[in-house]
């Protein structure tokens, strides 16, 4: 079983027990994120420099105080924990993942954050199970991580990450 270091699931989704700077946290990312299994999420790519998210999602991000790696949180609207998160290693992307369940977010196969457990499998075949605490991760192996965020039997977010790094947040 993967372990890393991590919060539980529900603070790490409200943004809670990171140090979220709130009045930072203002900038959107895409309204209805896609993902695109070992490639992208809601646009951003592994590896992408920190000016290509600026680029892409705005510079009004809030920085987490107390994660191990340099960690932006774009928020829908201010003081409202909600949207996805950006870890750095070295300047690049590492992880991309959304942070509670926002709405919208898809991947090309119409899998859609609020849906069934089960959809994972019925679209994407078995997949390895990782526990983490109060949530499980589902996780598409490869030269990057694919990570499905289940909480309470639902699809609860989307991960990406570099394939060295842990699924759970």
């Amino acid at each position: 079983m993967q372990r890393g270091v991590r919060i539980g699931f529900a603070a790490a989704a409200l943004g809670l027990g990171h140090g979220l700077l709130p009045g930072l946290a203002a900038a959107k990312p895409p309204p209805a994120g896609v993902l695109v299994p070992g490639k992208s999420l809601g646009g951003l790519r592994l590896g992408m420099s920190q000016a290509q998210v600026r680029a892409a999602w705005g510079a009004d991000f809030g920085r987490c105080r107390n994660c191990p790696r340099l960690t932006w949180y774009y928020n829908y609207a201010r003081f409202q924990p909600q949207g996805a998160g950006v870890e750095f290693r070295d300047g690049r992307v590492a992880a991309i993942f959304t942070l509670r369940a926002p709405s919208g977010w898809h991947t090309p196969k119409r899998l859609t954050i609020g849906e069934p457990q089960v959809r994972i499998t019925e679209l994407y075949g078995a997949l390895l199970r990782v526990g983490c605490g109060d949530y499980d991760v589902f996780t598409m192996p490869g030269r990057a991580t694919t990570a499905f965020y289940v909480l309470d039997g639902t699809v609860y977010g989307f991960g990406l990450s570099r394939a060295d790094l842990p699924v759970c947040r």
